[in-house]
């Protein structure tokens, strides 16, 4: 099986993002209340690193945008 390339891997994150969430009693919290409402712009902001990297020849510029979406997926390098 083939390792998902780094594009895929940050519009997977986003995708996960985007998807229907048991959130609870996170949202009692400021924080967490903030962290729901930066979900979208912060898959957005995945979806348009991925676009650079299908046309980069640097991905280590992306590496911080790789970083979150390997925390928020669980995958590791």
């Amino acid at each position: 099986m083939t390792q998902p390339s780094p594009a895929d891997q940050l519009r997977a994150a986003a995708k996960v993002l985007r998807g229907k969430t048991s959130i609870g009693a996170f949202t009692a919290t400021p924080a967490g209340a903030g962290l729901l409402r930066a979900r979208e712009p912060i898959a957005q902001w995945l979806d348009s690193e991925a676009s650079h990297l299908d046309h980069d020849d640097f991905p280590a510029l992306h590496e911080t945008a790789l970083e979150v979406a390997r925390a928020i997926t669980g995958d590791t390098p």
